[in-house]
């Protein structure tokens, strides 16, 4: 069983280049598609069920509006709609609170996940010690977090200044926004491998990813593009469909109010598309999860070292 596992583990502490970090990333995708979707499913549950109460919140305050708002905003304020207001205000709310629980969750999952894939030379661990390098780290991540969203509101400020800034500062705002994602990212992975601080994480992050600049933003770019286009094909099926529907809506005057069948599709929809928004997330963090292993490799060298170790004894 042991021969077994070695033959299906993919090396991830190897110096790769550009174009072997994205062909190995799918191999690796591929790999572990269906143990890592297992555990997502396994920690998600209570969030899923969450984000489909938000939706079934958001759709009914939606509905709701429209089918009170026949001709101006103004009516909608005066026609006793109020209650569908604060469905879509209260659903918004608890939206923002349960998808930044969700990310947050599902960035540590990816992460454990992986370190764990590298620890155990292949698939060899449960999704339960997954989730204890989670809990174990959990005072950390927390911290890390609250850190990243202050550093997100500098990225915001920083992308608003560089909006006057034709064409130029469009490329800059993009060159940037990749190479916080690959530091953030890489400096996650830091903190949980190597039981670091958070502030000394961050630091070790900017080292690797500042000296391979373009490597870093290349393959975020590339990749992040890439998992851009299979989040659309998987959510162009069920979007097609509803878009059919609402066709039918728009065409022959149907009162959504009148029946319950608008409210179940669009939840369901809704909710799908929340779903599949975070778990292309969790794709996203094995990109800096395999850049991590790279550049660290590059930089310090340590497995090949710990080879010509064994081969000398």
């Amino acid at each position: 069983m042991q021969v077994k596992n070695q033959e299906k583990f993919i090396e991830l502490r190897v110096n790769r280049d550009f174009g072997d970090i994205i062909n190995v990333y799918f191999e690796f995708f591929k790999q572990n598609l269906k143990k890592f979707t297992n555990v997502f499913l396994s920690y998600n549950g209570i969030f899923l069920i969450g984000l489909l109460v938000v939706s079934y919140l958001l759709v009914s305050g939606v509905i709701g509006l429209i089918t009170n708002n026949q001709n101006t905003v103004l009516d909608v304020v005066g026609s006793g709609s109020e209650a569908y207001i604060m469905y879509f205000i209260f659903g918004g709310i608890l939206f923002f609170v349960i998808f930044l629980m969700v990310a947050v969750l599902n960035y540590s999952l990816s992460t454990s996940y992986m370190i764990k894939y590298e620890e155990r030379k292949g698939q060899n661990f449960d999704k339960t010690d997954v989730w204890e390098e989670v809990k174990n780290n959990l005072g950390s991540i927390v911290i890390f977090i609250l850190i990243l969203m202050l550093l997100f509101f500098g990225l915001m400020i920083a992308a608003i200044i560089l909006t006057f800034i034709p064409l130029v500062g469009m490329l800059a705002q993009y060159v940037i926004q990749y190479f916080v994602m690959a530091w953030v990212g890489v400096s996650f992975f830091v903190m949980l491998k190597e039981k670091r601080g958070v502030t000394d994480a961050l630091g070790e992050g900017w080292n690797l990813v500042t000296k391979n600049f373009w490597r870093s933003v290349g393959v975020n770019f590339i990749l992040g593009f890439l998992i851009g286009l299979l989040f659309m094909v998987v959510i162009m099926i069920p979007g097609i469909l509803i878009g059919i529907y609402t066709f039918h809506v728009v065409q022959n005057d149907v009162d959504l109010g009148a029946s319950v069948v608008p409210t179940i599709i669009y939840t369901l929809g809704t909710c799908l598309f929340l779903i599949i928004a975070v778990y292309s997330q969790c794709l996203s963090q094995f990109v800096n999860g395999l850049l991590y292993f790279s550049l660290h490799e590059k930089t310090y060298n340590l497995n090949s070292r710990s080879k010509i170790d064994q081969i000398g004894l």
